[in-house]
């Protein structure tokens, strides 16, 4: 894994040592990305410079150098990621008569632009990447992105020059990178607790979104194509795979799994996997064992917070599958150490808090190992959300009563706080206390007055419901991937559409950027099987049955980890990645939370109306009301304020 950063000054008035000067200054830091190497690339005729880290997973040798020049001399290459079907496509080539220098899969993939052109090529590449490609012949730019987003890229215009890089703190170190915020992406962040691509939190600079690759020409705008579409593959694989039966079905999926899995395992350095104990991680560790002739190294954490602990069933499952299994016991003063380094780590605001497990778990990983596989992705290939469940059955029956009785149903629900509720559910069975929670309940509350799936959906994934009254200054979200009209003609079953949304928005801007954020600043690298685009492609299809069976969610992958893994093991109710963020804002964390929430200092930021914000802190702190996510979405951008410090 590695990281990139690049310019072009448009007006070409840079001489090639300031080129080359500034593009190593961008790429350092991005250090953390890449600590095994680095290097620079200049084309001053065209204005250019290119600068590369190197974090060495595949090839040890010089050969894997990057930039990477092709051999025809045409092209350059600076690529972050990994391509896991290379061996095949340098077999191919070297049929054609193309001849390799080194064994690096950089250089397959620059060599396979140069036979069969980019969108070609991106076609036939399997696997997690991100890159900026340089044309010499034709003087073009283009950046490219895998087709789930697992790697990120960044890109924007500013000051006369067209920056690039893996992440902002590199176009922040270009003189020309000096960016204001964005109020409409600030609007946007809160209400997701993430900007969702394309945008950024700086006006100016924009994400790639995935399945994308953007071409600049001489004296052009950019230009951006999507070379992957998943929602015509949802559209048209629902047709293909309504016939299959629960037997072929599952061993579909085995197959391809078995093989997501075996071409992540390629390392010429150790790896490992995280394991929490829950379906999705235990899945990628069993098939990760099954193709094994060693011991798998398997990484957990608990916490001493029990509701939030999930380390007995790790260890169980490791045990279970004779894996080399490394667990580490987290104290509320570990977890709550990581929080200053959290603006550094996600570079803008990021207001998941599972950031910290995820964090400490990478950590704890890369003391051992190099390449760590994650179970990413399960929920939103497979229906494991609670929205899944409740689109899949009982909105339709929700949808039917009307919207006053709801209405009137969710206020009667509200007027018991979640703590309230916690007790009285505390009499339920054992089963049922992780299900039934306060929290659910006021969800609930919010959920009930929908007017529709595209409303349902929208309540669902909000933090803050109404963000632009939180706003200092006018700010406009503009269209949410939701108010599409034409979703509904494309994907006219509510759980199709849900699922395509968190896989396009929830999974690249949130769930994916945690991962490749504190992995990274470790420099350690972590691979996604469950997000291989040939299972997204086959999940796509899945009629709800497949799915969603006796009100549990993520049927069929629950029937490949059942032959591997008995059901006991992976049968606690789903809990999340989670930590006590609300009792830690009411205890440790509140007077840290007190100073960047305080009136003035709202104020004198401004860009938080200091009403609604301080009403949601005096709710929290009496427990009447449970506000963590609304409150986290604040104090994240303002810790990023404080240690970024952009120009307003």
């Amino acid at each position: 894994m590695c990281g990139f950063a690049g310019f072009i000054d448009l007006a070409r008035r840079t001489p090639e040592a300031d080129l080359l000067a500034r593009a190593e200054g961008m790429a350092a830091r991005l250090c953390h990305r890449g600590p095994d190497g680095d290097g620079v690339w200049a084309d001053a005729a065209a204005g250019l410079g290119l600068g590369h880290r190197r974090l060495a997973i595949l090839d040890l040798s010089p050969t894997g150098h990057q930039p990477m020049v092709s051999a025809d001399g045409r092209y350059v290459i600076a690529y972050n990621g990994e391509v896991y079907n290379f061996p095949e496509l340098r077999a191919e080539m070297e049929e054609e008569g193309v001849i390799f220098r080194g064994p690096c899969d950089t250089e397959v993939v620059v060599e396979a632009i140069a036979a069969w052109g980019l969108e070609a090529a991106l076609g036939r590449m399997t696997g997690m990447f991100a890159f900026a490609l340089w044309d010499k012949a034709e003087h073009t730019l283009c950046l490219a992105r895998d087709r789930l987003g697992i790697k990120p890229l960044y890109w924007g215009r500013c000051g006369g020059h067209f920056l690039f890089a893996s992440e902002l703190k590199a176009l922040r170190a270009h003189p020309a990178g000096k960016a204001t915020v964005d109020r409409d992406a600030l609007a946007a962040y809160l209400r997701f607790g993430y900007v969702p691509a394309p945008r950024s939190i700086y006006a100016g600079v924009s994400k790639l979104e995935p399945g994308a690759f953007l071409t600049l020409r001489e004296g052009s705008e950019p230009e951006i194509r999507y070379y992957w579409d998943l929602r015509e593959i949802t559209r048209s694989a629902h047709a293909r795979q309504g016939d299959l039966d629960d037997t072929e079905a599952t061993d579909r999926l085995d197959d391809l799994l078995r093989h997501a899995v075996k071409g992540r395992m390629v390392a010429d350095v150790p790896l490992g996997v995280f394991l929490s104990g829950g379906v999705d991680s235990s899945t990628v560790t069993a098939l990760m064992q099954a193709q094994s002739s060693r011991p798998v190294k398997t990484f957990s954490i608990g916490f001493t917070e029990f509701a939030f602990d999930e380390s007995d069933e790790a260890a169980a499952v490791a045990c279970h599958l004779g894996a080399d299994h490394t667990e580490l016991t987290v104290s509320p003063a570990d977890a709550r150490a990581v929080i200053p380094n959290l603006p550094h780590i996600y570079d803008e605001p990021f207001a998941d808090s599972s950031q910290i497990p995820t964090y400490l778990v990478s950590r704890l990983a890369s003391r051992r190992v190099s390449v760590a596989l994650s179970g990413d992705g399960g929920d939103e290939m497979f229906a494991g959300y609670n929205r899944h469940r409740l689109a899949a059955g009982a909105w339709q029956r929700l949808e039917r009563t009307p919207v006053a009785l709801r209405g009137a149903a969710a206020s009667c629900l509200r007027t018991i706080p979640p703590w309230l509720w916690d007790m009285l559910f505390a009499l339920s069975p054992p089963k049922l206390r992780h299900v039934l929670t306060g929290d659910r309940m006021h969800k609930l509350a919010r959920m009930l007055p929908s007017i529709d799936g595209a409303d349902l959906y929208g309540r669902l994934v909000s933090q803050w419901p109404d963000p632009e009254s939180l706003i200092g200054e006018v700010a406009r979200e503009g269209e949410q991937i939701w108010d599409d009209p034409g979703l509904v003609r494309d994907l006219p079953e509510l759980m199709a559409r849900m699922r395509y949304m968190d896989t396009m928005g929830y999974l690249p801007d949130d769930i994916l950027t945690k991962l490749d954020r504190a992995s990274m600043a470790v420099s350690l690298e972590a691979r996604v099987p469950l997000i291989d685009h040939r299972v997204a492609e086959f999940a796509a299809g899945l009629p709800p049955h497949m799915l969603i069976r006796d009100g549990r969610g993520k049927w069929l992958l629950r029937q490949v980890l059942h032959r591997y893994v008995p059901e006991e093991l992976v049968a606690r109710p789903k809990t999340g990645f989670g930590v006590p963020l609300d009792s830690w804002l009411r205890g440790p964390l509140r007077d840290w939370a007190e100073g960047l929430l305080s009136r003035s200092r709202i104020e004198e930021e401004g860009f938080f109306a200091p009403a609604p914000v301080r009403k949601a802190w005096k709710e929290h702190l009496s427990g009447r009301r449970n506000h963590q996510h609304k409150l986290w979405a604040v104090l994240m951008f303002q810790a990023w304020r404080t240690s970024e410090r952009p120009s307003n």
